[in-house]
């Protein structure tokens, strides 16, 4: 297990690497630059200062020689300066990622709780009405892709009926305490029913799969011969098992929610680390993009990381050595 860990340690290291140097390149390949925004939001700047103001951030800089500069800062713990909010990058990911933190949390809970449930629901009553009406939803849910789902989303729920706010974490001036927790829920609806279904819908596929498989065991079929009630084979010896490999699949499936977070954000304005990176890019704020692309790309190493372990933990036949 110990190398098993070292070895996979080394290869994330390695991948970040080149997603780093991936990322860093197709960031400055991009056509402008802060400097060419500033000048042409300000037709009163002169050439010299734009001169100097390029020299003070380094553009005019070889690529290579800004990269290493972007990675010395990092690795003295110093993600650099957002001139595009004018505070530390360090703060102002922080302070936006306990908004995506808490957007992601809600919406693989709601995802795994229906998903889950749908898929169960479906196995144990196949080819009936309610399993064609799961299996058509689950595939719609695949087939929709997320800004597009979430402007009919807002076009239904916020425009034409108007249940829930088209964007936003917050109303202004709602009293703290319970007023101002029901009010995030509130707020939370549409982006976390957006953000959760392409997830429910996979696992509410792969749950129906899984449930089939196991429900026709011997192990299942002995333990309704000795008497138990139906509810205890489902719940004690089918579902225990149908649920292995989707344990593993939501640890796959995280980093594939938390990129999905970026058009979410954008779409419904949530303040948090998408719609974060969504305005860093625009405004060539590159010290802000590439400090929230990074974090993108550790997650996904990280969760990655997590699947292959939780699959030896969940099948003790597998060996790390």
């Amino acid at each position: 297990m110990q190398r098993f860990l070292a070895r996979r340690l080394v290869h994330g290291v390695i991948i970040l690497i080149g997603l780093s140097i991936l990322m860093f390149t197709l960031l400055v390949l991009t056509p402008g630059d802060p400097v060419e925004l500033m000048a042409a939001s300000n037709p009163d700047i002169r050439p010299e200062d734009v001169a100097m103001l390029r020299k003070y951030y380094g553009l005019d800089d070889p690529m290579y020689v800004r990269y290493f500069k972007w990675v010395r800062s990092v690795l003295k713990g110093d993600l650099g300066y957002s001139r595009t909010y004018g505070t530390p990058v360090t703060k102002l990911v922080v302070d936006r990622l306990r908004n995506t933190l808490t957007l992601l949390a809600t919406s693989v809970a709601v995802a795994f709780t229906v998903g889950v449930t749908a898929g169960v629901y479906s196995a144990l009553h196949q080819y009936s009405a309610t399993d064609y009406v799961v299996t058509v939803g689950a595939f719609a849910g695949l087939a929709m892709p997320v800004f597009w789902q979430g402007i009919v989303f807002i076009l239904l729920f916020a425009v034409w009926l108007p249940w829930f706010p088209a964007g936003g974490m917050m109303t202004p001036g709602v009293a703290p305490g319970w007023p101002m927790f029901l009010d995030r829920l509130w707020h939370l609806v549409l982006p976390v029913s957006v953000l959760a279904t392409s997830g429910m819908a996979s696992w509410t596929r792969y749950m129906r799969s899984s449930m089939l498989e196991v429900v026709r065991h011997d192990y299942v079929r002995t333990a309704r011969a000795k008497g138990n009630p139906e509810r205890v084979v489902i719940n004690r010896h089918a579902l225990r098992n149908a649920l292995i490999p989707i344990i593993t699949l939501i640890a796959l499936s995280v980093p594939g929610i938390l990129n999905g977070a970026v058009l979410t954000e954008t779409v419904f304005s949530w303040p948090g680390m998408g719609l974060l990176l969504f305005q860093a890019v625009l405004g060539h704020d590159y010290n802000v993009a590439m400090a929230v692309l990074l974090f993108l790309a550790l997650m996904t190493v990280i969760f990655n990381l997590l699947a292959d372990l939780a699959y030896g933990l969940a099948d003790p036949r597998i060996r790390y050595d």
